[in-house]
């Protein structure tokens, strides 16, 4: 189906990950010393990651429209 006057717009803000490298760094070194329950090898990267989760301010849950709210709103260009 095509809608000839549909436009789609990017996200003005793409999500940023903050504690991405700090994860990065715990998988990291889980994956190094082959054991997931290996908790004295990862200490480090585990409370940094702890730190980064703690210090940082989350918004919480983002409301995303539904499809039921984009069929509604679209329905007048698809008749």
């Amino acid at each position: 189906m095509h809608i000839a006057k549909l436009k789609v717009r990017p996200k003005k803000n793409p999500p940023v990950n903050l504690c991405a490298r700090e994860l990065s760094a715990m998988l990291g070194c889980w994956a190094a010393a082959g054991d997931v329950m290996n908790t004295g090898a990862c200490a480090e990267a585990s409370s940094s990651l702890f730190q980064c989760m703690r210090e940082t301010p989350f918004k919480g849950k983002q409301h995303k429209p539904t499809i039921n709210y984009h069929l509604a709103r679209l329905r007048k260009n698809l008749k």
